[in-house]
């Protein structure tokens, strides 16, 4: 399911041309789609966290499953924009609601190997970011861009039913018992809230600048074609995929602390090779190698906080670190834009982004083996 859920927030993108196209619409009007795709996906965060105090994981998940089977249906009979707006606002919706509900239902499922669920869990939300243009270029040689939401719309419903069929063999786990208080939660969780944003918070809005203007950095900076830039932004996506389940199982293995901010560094260091590599064939090693970066950081940065929380304050917690990140995260294409307006070039700002992060590291290791950041309801792991 998560694979789809992820697909209904990424497939947008490859299928802006055909729907501007079709109902004759600006560019912004269409690029609306997309923003209002994720920008569902970011509101449901908090209220999803207080749902769950109130209502079991797995039926917010079915919710969300239902929600997202039906939403395209919207999206493949719209007569208008404002229609398809509507409906990709509610597919943004269902993949909120489900990552805020089925990240801490995994915690608890797999309590020895939380890394390793959570990479498995992202590398197939992955495949979806790295396959949307493939899904929707095969559905466009049967037909149009209609017909990549009926088949959404299909595999949703299915994989809806084969979730309530599970979910009724299914033991709940106890977490979903103890998890009821959610301002609570939040008050009695802030040190490792505010932990989990002071580490990722910069770097995910470092990233979504940074992909977000692969493409434009590329062909205006390394002189390459649009279509070569292209194909290295999904070279850096693909590399997701297995960064996913090598970092999750490692999160299981490792030290949270330290193994975060390897990867924040490591992420840094390729910032900063990015921007002083030219040729296509280095360009295509560096853009592996920042995807690979990233996209381990997620499954740390989560086990880390899932791992860290108690039963009785984990997905209330979890659903306010998230929905904190994924705003400051929003904030990193605007930021640039600003700064490119502003007369700064797009390598200045990236070695900018790439040296605050390197600062950060350094006092955040300074702050690790002086005072500690909060960790483990597993007390007998050493963050040191």
């Amino acid at each position: 399911m998560v694979l789809l859920v992820n697909l209904a927030r990424v497939v947008f993108a490859p299928i802006l041309e055909p729907v501007r196209a079709a109902f004759g619409a600006s560019a912004a009007a269409v690029g609306l789609l997309a923003t209002l795709a994720w920008l569902g996906s970011a509101l449901p965060r908090l209220p999803t966290g207080y749902l769950l105090t109130r209502v079991p994981r797995h039926v917010v998940i079915l919710g969300a499953g239902t929600t997202l089977a039906l939403s395209p249906v919207l999206a493949a009979t719209a007569s208008s924009l404002p229609v398809l707006w509507g409906s990709a606002f509610l597919m943004g919706i269902s993949s909120g609601m489900y990552f805020i509900a089925a990240k801490p239902l995994l915690s608890d499922l797999f309590p020895d190997g939380i890394g390793r669920a959570l990479g498995v869990h992202g590398m197939s939300s992955q495949l979806a970011a790295a396959g949307a243009p493939v899904f929707v270029a095969a559905v466009l040689l049967i037909g149009d861009w209609r017909y990549v939401f009926f088949a959404i719309s299909l595999a949703a419903a299915l994989a809806t039913v084969v979730f309530v069929v599970i979910t009724r063999r299914m033991t709940v786990p106890a977490g979903e018992n103890e998890d009821r208080d959610f301002l609570r939660a939040a008050k009695r969780q802030w040190p490792l809230i505010a932990s989990g944003v002071v580490l990722s918070g910069f770097v995910g809005l470092a990233w979504n600048g940074v992909f977000n203007f692969y493409v434009s950095y590329l062909v205006s900076a390394k002189a390459v074609s649009a279509s070569t830039a292209r194909l290295l932004l999904a070279v850096v996506f693909t590399a997701g995929i297995p960064a996913f389940a090598l970092a999750g199982s490692l999160a299981d293995r490792l030290p949270h602390i330290p193994l975060v901010l390897g990867i924040i560094g490591s992420f840094a260091g390729c910032m900063l090779a990015l921007t002083a590599t030219t040729g296509v064939y280095a360009l295509a090693v560096v853009s592996v190698a920042l995807g690979f970066a990233f996209y381990g950081l997620l499954p740390a940065m989560d086990t880390y906080m899932l791992d860290s929380l108690p039963d009785a304050h984990r997905a209330s917690a979890y659903a306010v670190f998230s929905a904190t990140i994924i705003f400051i995260n929003a904030l990193g294409s605007v930021v640039v834009g600003v700064l490119l307006d502003a007369g700064y070039t797009f390598t200045a700002i990236f070695q900018f982004f790439a040296a605050v992060i390197v600062v950060s590291v350094v006092v955040l290791t300074t702050y690790q083996f002086t005072r500690g950041f909060p960790t483990g309801r597993l007390p007998d792991r050493s963050e040191a």
